[in-house]
């Protein structure tokens, strides 16, 4: 079942970011980096078929599993968050799933940086006035600690991704975080922390943007106030 777009939810959404102490990571040996969680409307069956082909972008990868093949699909409807699918020539994190994002510059907080990576990324501009509240830090194996910003996008919005750095933007509804399937937690070799998963459409994201994409259903939606910075990457996202 979607989740209706409307005042009661970012009020509920800003609550539940107001209520709480958030977890900041204070590291000097990683570099600071914000993203956008920017929640906009959408209807059902808008997205049955997916704008950017898997072989356009997604390089050598691999895909996760049988039965998945790495499309994000029928994901469309109600209250929804941008995903952005990264472009197969980047140098770093090349052909992953992300939230629309980077470096934050000298002088900068972590709202000005998500609300400029917004705007450079995917073309949307919105005042600080529509930040709802941020999520807890994450610190990625890549040598990052990742604040991300949640922001109430006011409607659908236009995104126009920039092509060296985006194939395509999607909107996944929220209720597709609330899935019976999601989240799942592996095990691996290389760390005792649980890699975590988190299904979407026909595929699965990993960290970081899993984790950040796990608080937003625990603590916007649900009121939950886990914490999610100990959970792991899968290794092809170490570097």
């Amino acid at each position: 079942m979607t989740i209706t777009y409307d005042d009661a939810l970012r009020t509920r959404i800003r609550a539940h970011l107001c209520a709480h102490e958030r977890r900041a990571v204070t590291d000097p040996a990683k570099r600071h980096a914000a993203v956008a969680v920017v929640l906009v409307d959408s209807e059902v069956g808008e997205d049955r078929v997916d704008p950017a082909p898997v072989e356009q972008w997604i390089g050598e990868r691999p895909m996760p599993e049988a039965g998945l093949d790495g499309h994000m699909v029928n994901v469309s409807g109600g209250a929804s968050f941008f995903l952005c699918r990264r472009a197969s020539r980047l140098s770093t994190h090349a052909a992953q799933w992300a939230l629309p994002g980077g470096r934050v510059d000298p002088g900068e907080s972590a709202v000005d940086a998500a609300l400029r990576e917004l705007d450079e990324e995917i073309g949307i501009t919105l005042p600080d006035s529509t930040v709802l509240g941020l999520l807890d830090d994450y610190p990625t194996r890549s040598g990052y600690v990742i604040t991300p910003v949640v922001i109430w996008g006011g409607g659908r919005l236009d995104p126009r991704p920039v092509p060296d750095e985006v194939v395509a933007v999607y909107r996944v509804g929220l209720h597709q975080l609330q899935r019976e399937d999601s989240p799942r937690f592996v095990a691996i070799p290389e760390s005792p922390r649980p890699v975590v998963q988190v299904p979407l459409g026909n595929d699965l994201i990993h960290a970081p943007t899993g984790a950040v994409l796990l608080q937003l259903r625990w603590l916007c939606l649900e009121g939950r106030d886990d914490p999610v910075d100990e959970l792991e990457q899968p290794v092809f996202a170490w570097q």
